[in-house]
């Protein structure tokens, strides 16, 4: 892949990884202050509670993608970006583009959806 190209998902996946850092660091506190706030009845801890396990969950599928986007920076310094983790062919350029930290050219993603291929991060 050509060093301009490189340069333009290295500085992507960096604002990406900027983003989700916050996103996490937020929803982490604004689960922990659902949990200060004085609930006074049932119904009111429950929406509390559901808040809460709402804020996590979310947090929990930024941290995923997180590490999938810290995972993609590396393989860039390393040289490998672009190239499918596990047949080594070069991921199509309109995937990368839709999605830069993606491991998987679209025959492996289809093999691992179907639970063909190895799962590594």
């Amino acid at each position: 892949m050509e060093k301009k190209k490189l340069e333009y998902f290295r500085k992507k996946l960096e604002t990406r990884q900027q983003d989700l850092r916050h996103m996490v660091s937020r929803n982490q506190q604004d689960g922990r202050s659902a949990d200060e706030e004085a609930t006074q009845d049932i119904a009111d801890r429950a929406a509390s509670s559901y808040t809460k396990e709402f804020l996590f969950s979310q947090s929990n599928n930024d941290r995923q993608l997180l590490q999938m986007v810290d995972a993609a920076l590396a393989r860039l310094r390393e040289g490998t970006f672009g190239e499918c983790v596990s047949c080594g062919k070069e991921i199509n350029p309109k995937r990368l583009e839709a999605v830069p930290w993606t491991r998987h050219c679209i025959d492996c993603q289809e093999k691992a959806e179907k639970g063909e291929l190895e799962a590594t991060l």
